[in-house]
């Protein structure tokens, strides 16, 4: 006997059990996305690496250590796409979707990161993106953060995810930051784990955003990039700050947000959860007003977020309960009743789209039919028989109330799953 393919490591499938909980959680972020005026966008799985390099930075975990990199048969470099917001700027930039437009997208997709695979962190990874370019007034980065609250309310999970927000300022107040972190942390070389070495002089601000617990008391007397803002950018977080506020969204400032990508800049936050482990963060995001421009377009400003699908999941098994079992369960004897059956069932379907039908196809006893018929969770069981076959008619058995077993016409069955069913 052959050995068993395994799926590859880190790369999980989503199981029947499971799937209730993603499809209830896409539909509701597409109607979201929708009611604030998104449009879909779709882009591929495979990019050139070099779009990556360019947007993410190349001294960052992604890069050094997570992409999924491999030469084609050109020799050409390609990458799956470890995140979202670079394919979607890269595509609006061929596609002339940026230049003097406003564009509000979003896109849903599996993204790429080989990563130590543990709960809410995997290999192939979902993520659900909301992308904003032609505004750079804060209240737009405000709005995205209602987005993202009104997305809790409706899954029942506001009372999970608490917001943190931060800012990074402008390129030149954050050059400035960069030399005052770079002091501080030479000063205390001897506390920085190899990582953080290797990044002090090329990418200080990631050091921040360590999870290394001997480090955790010095990073706390670390310099602050609040400290450090230009007039434009404390103006910008004030009013971020204040239409928050008057929004009535509850939020802390946590300074040692940092994000692990190159492109931010102005603000950033997210939303986290103590209920994930150390996978804590479920939504993500901030301004990149210079992504576009460095990418090759016209100077564009642009705000976004991309929320983790597989931890949103995992959170909405607490507080959702999906019933995706059979509403009506067909038992069916013989070749002529699986002709009938499929034909009522067919009729059904027409006449009833959003009730569910499971038909019993096994040719096994009426018994063990209405064994497997109480087990699937039905409420009503739809028997078709050799009398029922001789009379034209089906038998309806009621399989979570204590009413009779009754016969009926099959011209009139519609409207008695109509009065059982529907009403």
């Amino acid at each position: 006997m052959a050995n068993s393919i395994q799926a590859v490591r880190g790369m999980n499938d989503i199981l029947p059990s499971q799937t209730s909980y993603w499809c209830y959680l896409e539909e509701t972020l597409r109607q979201i996305a929708s009611a604030y005026c998104y449009s879909e966008i779709r882009f591929p799985l495979l990019e050139q690496t070099a779009l990556f390099k360019r947007t993410i930075g190349e001294v960052t975990d992604i890069i050094e250590k997570e992409m999924y990199t491999f030469d084609d048969r050109n020799g050409d470099s390609l990458s799956l796409r470890p995140e979202g917001t670079a394919g979607c700027v890269r595509a609006g930039i061929q596609n002339g979707l940026f230049h003097n437009q406003q564009q509000r997208l979003w896109y849903l997709g599996p993204m790429f990161r080989y990563e130590r695979p543990q709960l809410g962190r995997f290999r192939q990874f979902f993520q659900f993106g909301i992308e904003a370019f032609g505004m750079a007034e804060a209240i737009v980065d405000v709005e995205q953060i209602l987005m993202t609250s009104r997305i809790w309310q409706s899954l029942g999970l506001k009372d999970q995810i608490k917001l943190q927000i931060n800012t990074l300022g402008s390129s030149s107040s954050r050059e400035k930051y960069r030399e005052k972190l770079i002091e501080f942390f030479s000063e205390n070389i001897d506390t920085l784990d190899e990582d953080s070495r290797r990044r002090l002089t090329s990418n200080p601000l990631r050091i921040l955003d360590s999870k290394n617990p001997d480090m955790q008391l010095m990073l706390t007397g670390a310099p602050r990039m609040l400290d450090y803002l230009d007039d434009n950018s404390k103006a910008h977080f004030d009013n971020l700050r204040r239409y928050l506020d008057k929004s009535g969204i509850d939020y802390e400032v946590n300074p040692r947000i940092v994000r692990g990508l190159d492109y931010y800049n102005m603000t950033v936050y997210e939303w986290v959860t103590d209920r994930l482990g150390a996978q804590g963060t479920v939504c993500a995001g901030g301004r990149y007003d210079g992504l576009v421009e460095h990418l090759g377009g016209k100077s564009t400003p642009a705000v976004g977020f991309a929320m983790g699908l597989e931890r949103v999941a995992t959170l909405l098994e607490s507080v959702y309960s999906p019933d995706a079992s059979p509403q009506v369960y067909i038992i069916m004897v013989g070749q002529e009743a699986f002709d009938r059956g499929l034909s009522v069932s067919e009729k059904l379907h027409t006449l009833f789209p959003e009730i569910r039908i499971a038909c019993d196809y096994s040719a096994g006893s009426f018994k063990n039919q209405f064994r497997r018929a109480d087990k699937s969770g039905a409420k009503l069981a739809l028997i078709f028989g050799q009398d029922e076959i001789q009379n034209h008619t089906v038998s309806l058995k009621y399989l979570r109330e204590d009413r009779p077993q009754c016969t009926l016409p099959e011209d009139e069955l519609h409207q008695c799953l109509l009065k059982a069913l529907v009403d």
